[in-house]
């Protein structure tokens, strides 16, 4: 098992990662002052609560603790407010009160939205996470919270650190590739923001998507989560650096709203997003990154490497001067300035929309 301490300007807490590290769920609680008969709040999504579930919530009344569920559609459509409402309704009739914990048992979508039930419940309540998918290595971590909205993603939300994090990697056994492909993404994205060397890792043994298990699995999700953490420490209201962490999510998050959440994965909304900020970097910077052949890396886990043909680049613009990191309708978008080294520069409309049809006219070849 490998311990780390998250620490963040308002708190520190444990992140547990290894096979079978759920077993001590029960421990964990109880040093946290959660006594036998605390009231639990599993949130878990209908792909995870077949496979899990029943073996979380056992754990749990064996300890004697007073445990519910609740059980929401799997998908990044779920982080709605009509489920967040939902879920807010199933809490109240399940009686949780202040002292209440809620786990969140699933991935991304799942760990967003009962960390954002969490942070608003009674005005707050303690929550833990568990992640079940490669892709939470990155959510889980750092107290960002949120649901969607048609206009924008993740823009009603707040930071709400969890208690903990409980990451049992004999969860991910079951995990779909597409689920892996979408997770590998944010793996890839922190070594570029910040880890040379662990770029060059992972170009050296990670060739397949096949390769993302046992000891090199587990390396991956130490390694991002290591990087995620250090960010966290130096900045964790995203005043600052914490905006790195963002690397292909302006044009990402534009293309989930755009299409619909769910019609790509995020980490294939996002692999595009990354392809965008370093085609834009070339030309903002005036260099190249040809050498590195990335849309051909990204090509080979299968990633989607430029905007679907469906999509009309104004729209995607209007959508990215939606972003969170915008200021006054002003684009800002992270810069890939050298591998390990990025920075927020803002950007003009006329050049953002000329490199956006560019790219689109490129198709992925670089």
């Amino acid at each position: 098992m490998i311990e780390r301490t998250i620490e963040t300007a308002t708190k520190r807490y444990p992140l547990l990662l290894g096979d079978g590290v759920a077993r001590v769920l029960p421990s964990l609680l109880r040093s946290l002052s959660c006594p036998p008969g605390t009231k639990l709040f599993i949130v878990t999504d209908d792909t995870v609560a077949p496979l899990y579930l029943d073996e979380v919530r056992a754990l749990l009344a064996a300890a004697e603790y007073d445990v519910y569920a609740y059980v929401i559609p799997s998908g990044e459509a779920a982080k709605s407010f009509d489920h967040y409402y939902a879920c807010q309704t199933a809490a109240l009739q399940c009686g949780l009160d202040r002292r209440s914990v809620i786990i969140a048992l699933g991935g991304g979508v799942v760990g967003d939205l009962a960390g954002f039930v969490a942070a608003t419940y009674m005005r707050g309540i303690r929550y833990i996470q568990m992640p079940t998918t490669l892709l939470a290595h990155d959510s889980a971590v750092g107290g960002k919270v949120a649901i969607n909205h048609p206009l924008g993603k993740n823009m009603i939300g707040a930071f709400h650190q969890p208690e903990a994090v409980v990451y049992d990697t004999s969860f991910l056994r079951t995990l779909p590739e597409r689920e892996l492909r979408s997770g590998f993404a944010e793996v890839i994205k922190h070594a570029l923001i910040r880890d040379r060397r662990f770029y060059d890792w992972l170009r050296a043994e990670i060739k397949t998507l096949a390769d993302l298990q046992g000891g090199k699995l587990a390396y991956c999700i130490e390694k991002g989560i290591d990087i995620k953490a250090s960010v966290v420490r130096e900045d964790e209201k995203e005043t600052g650096v914490r905006a790195h962490l963002n690397f292909g999510h302006t044009l990402g998050h534009a293309l989930e709203s755009e299409l619909g959440y769910g019609a790509l994965t995020h980490g294939e909304a996002v692999a595009v997003g990354m392809l965008f900020a370093v085609f834009v970097s070339e030309r903002f910077y005036g260099r190249s990154f040809a050498e590195h052949r990335l849309a051909d890396w990204f090509a080979g886990y299968g990633f989607p490497v430029s905007l679907p043909t469906t999509v009309q680049t104004p729209r995607l613009l209007e959508k990215m001067k939606g972003d969170k990191k915008a200021y006054a309708g002003t684009v800002r978008m992270v810069l890939l300035f050298e591998i390990g080294d990025v920075e927020v520069v803002e950007l003009e409309d006329d050049n953002l929309l000329t490199w956006l049809d560019e790219f689109a006219r490129q198709g992925g070849k670089e």
